[in-house]
């Protein structure tokens, strides 16, 4: 009898232990088959985000390559309307050559001439300094190969050497930058 409740014992631990297997195994069966609908939901997930991300990708590269279209335009515009607020504060002038053209050649006088271009003068001086536009010093100054041309040279006591003696045209700054340098000649 021992050696059958051995048995009868053996065989229910056999079983016990075969409806444990059975039970862990169908949690896990269950979760594999609950696993792939849900593995193939979250898989549709990325796939669409990863769509959305791509399309939002190429709306901003679109929207980069229309930002720089439309810079190249506006500079290009301003690069060809640059010096537009220049020549509408010249037309004043302009129009006064042409009443000084259009007077009386009769009536007209050096002084009354001499008076309308000095007048013109100034109008145009008054433009160009509102816009930055400076002449050079240069008589009396240090000869200075970045604003002054030197063309001719000459010995002179009454200057020490290396000085300019005199401004033969007027060079001209605009802003910080050199327009045209002055023609000068410099003491030896």
């Amino acid at each position: 009898m021992s050696e059958e409740k051995a048995n009868v014992e053996l065989e229910q631990e056999v079983d016990q232990e075969q409806a444990e297997t059975a039970e862990e195994q169908q949690p896990q069966e269950a979760d594999a088959a609950e696993e792939t609908p849900d593995l193939a939901a979250e898989v549709e997930r990325w796939k669409a985000a990863a769509e959305e991300h791509h399309n939002r990708y190429l709306r901003a590269m679109a929207d980069m390559e229309n930002m720089r279209k439309r810079l190249r335009k506006e500079m290009d515009d301003l690069t060809q309307y640059a010096s537009l607020k220049v020549i509408a504060e010249l037309l004043p002038a302009l129009d006064n050559f042409e009443r000084a053209l259009a007077a009386d050649k009769e009536s007209l006088t050096v002084d009354s001439l001499l008076q309308g271009v000095s007048m013109v003068y100034r109008q145009m001086v008054q433009v160009f300094e509102r816009e930055g536009l400076t002449p050079i010093e240069a008589a009396g100054k240090p000869f200075d190969p970045h604003h002054h041309q030197a063309v001719m040279q000459v010995e002179d006591p009454a200057f020490e050497s290396g000085v300019v003696v005199e401004e033969l045209q007027k060079g001209y700054m605009f802003k910080d930058r050199v327009v045209r340098p002055a023609m000068v000649k410099v003491n030896a």
